[in-house]
């Protein structure tokens, strides 16, 4: 029987719903976009909300790019990199030799790709009167050797001390690249009393709310209720604050570059996506939120 042409599109509705309807998804505020486009990024609590403006800016201007952003610390973007469940980890220092080792085994060769930089801030609540202290005090402090403000010029009071957690790229950098810089040791290591904090935030409000506390910051979370203590290379040099224009000029001495890696050399959607991170958009955004630019203004 020659079924009437009208109908003929009837009989072939079940086989083309499923397309339209994937079809229409893909358009809808919150749909997964096709999955060549969907960017999956994790790690560094440092720079995630860098990470976060990156993404809402990129996305506004390419609405068919998804781009997921959560933190966690680096260790963690790192160890996703590596099992192979994630684009882009975020990190705020150097991958580990074994870390690379095992993404190698896995048939992972991570690129690493400086994306910007930061200075760790030293923090205390702002009714401290200390206003200075040197690599070697603040090594001192971290491992129990100084415990009351008086021995650095200070008030006769307990000090609090806050940290990241052993998770942290910021933990990681503070303790070999300060602490142990400082206390001229390889081997040193923070005081069983510190206090092993989630995030930055929370360093911030336990030293705002904490007379006492002193903690370490990137510079983009520093916020009005901390004080931030200028810092001495080394006995007689000039005490210097972190900032931009003293991170650039080298002159503050606590400061690193940002990273994102990648499982191999990016290609595609995740290209285009570095290379505007790179450019004046993506570090305008950097210098906005408080960290430091790739390229000076």
């Amino acid at each position: 029987m020659r079924i009437p042409h009208p109908y003929r599109f009837l009989l072939l509705l079940p086989l083309l719903l499923p397309l339209l309807l994937a079809c229409r998804a893909t358009g809808e505020e919150g749909a997964t976009p096709p999955p060549n486009l969907a960017i999956e990024n994790k790690g560094s609590d440092t720079l995630v909300n860098v990470a976060l403006a990156w993404a809402e800016t990129y996305i506004a201007q390419h609405p068919d790019v998804h781009i997921s952003v959560t933190g966690g610390g680096s260790g963690t973007g790192i160890a996703a990199m590596i099992n192979g469940t994630v684009d882009i980890a975020n990190a705020s220092r150097e991958m580990k030799e074994n870390e690379i080792e095992e993404a190698q085994a896995n048939g992972i060769n991570p690129v690493e790709i400086t994306v910007a930089r930061d200075a760790i801030a030293v923090v205390i609540n702002p009714e401290n009167p200390v206003n200075e202290l040197t690599i070697q005090q603040v090594a001192a402090i971290y491992t129990g050797q100084i415990t009351n403000w008086s021995e650095v010029g200070g008030e006769d009071r307990p000090i609090v001390l806050t940290s990241r957690e052993s998770n942290s790229g910021t933990y990681v950098y503070f303790l070999e690249e300060v602490v142990r810089v400082g206390a001229d040791d390889e081997e040193a290591v923070f005081s069983p009393e510190a206090l092993l904090l989630p995030s930055s935030e929370v360093i911030s409000l336990e030293v705002a709310r904490n007379p006492n506390a002193i903690g370490y910051d990137g510079l983009g979370y520093v916020t009005a209720e901390q004080k931030v203590v200028a810092i001495r290379p080394a006995p007689g040099e000039p005490a210097v604050l972190p900032s931009i224009d003293t991170v650039n000029d080298g002159t503050y001495p606590i400061s690193r570059p940002l990273y994102m890696y990648t499982p191999g050399e990016p290609t595609g959607a995740v290209r285009a996506y570095l290379d505007w991170i790179l450019g004046p958009e993506g570090q305008e955004i950097v210098r906005r939120l408080g960290f430091v630019p790739l390229t000076p203004e």
